[in-house]
């Protein structure tokens, strides 16, 4: 079996790119960041989930929180509620982390090259999130020719494939795929404002999208709602 990385949030689009990865016969090391994020109960996730699907190891990486302190996610403002699809793509969302998914791929490319592993999943996505730069597919492109141009591995002839599975599927699609692959999203939190037992506030904007892709698939939702 191939070695890969899956960064893993406890979410339901890294959720569902982990049972991908394992469907596609990759041994999975999933990784996990504490940032300064609001709630701990994602990480409680991301170690149980990984745990579910027999990740080889699950590894949770400690950052400094001082760069992120602008973003909603941590100390930096209130986190917006019920707002309309149309204004979540509309400008970049207070919600944004700076460069996270930049330095959070940065890491796994480190820790995929002393594995060693060539393959690196993601649960970005494009048409939900467009508002967030670094979920849009050029990122993704640029990230692995620099990942392959300034490496040892991929200088000796290994180079890596940075897997984005989801990019250009709605979230309804994201939930069909996952349902498919026997995904149980009752285990995963999604809530920018979820509590310490994982119950969602259901009008953030990672709320109402997970609402809303539930809804188009014909799936009963089973998240664990506030009110």
């Amino acid at each position: 079996m191939d070695n890969a990385i899956v960064l893993a949030s406890g979410g339901l689009d890294s959720t569902t790119v982990l049972a991908q990865a394992v469907a596609d016969g990759f041994a999975v090391t999933t990784l996990s960041f504490r940032y300064g994020q609001k709630h701990d109960i994602e990480l409680a996730r991301a170690r149980e989930i990984s745990s579910r699907y027999g990740a080889v190891r699950h590894l949770e990486l400690e950052l400094d929180p001082r760069p992120f302190a602008s973003s909603a996610l941590t100390s930096g403002g209130e986190v917006p509620l019920d707002r309309s699809h149309e204004s979540m793509g509309a400008a970049i969302a207070p919600t944004y982390v700076p460069a996270r998914n930049m330095l959070f791929l940065t890491m796994a490319l480190a820790l995929a090259e002393g594995l060693p592993a060539r393959d690196i999943f993601i649960g970005v996505n494009h048409v939900d999130y467009s508002g967030y730069p670094d979920c849009r597919p050029a990122f993704i492109e640029a990230f692995e020719k620099a990942a392959n141009l300034g490496t040892s591995a991929a200088d000796g002839g290994r180079p890596f494939r940075i897997h984005a599975p989801l990019m250009q599927l709605s979230k309804a699609g994201i939930i069909q795929l996952g349902i498919s692959l026997g995904v149980d999203y009752s285990h995963t939190v999604s809530c920018y404002l979820a509590d310490d037992e994982g119950r969602a506030c259901g009008h953030c904007d990672a709320c109402l999208l997970r609402k809303q892709g539930f809804a188009e698939a014909g799936v009963p939702d089973p998240t664990r709602y506030r009110s």
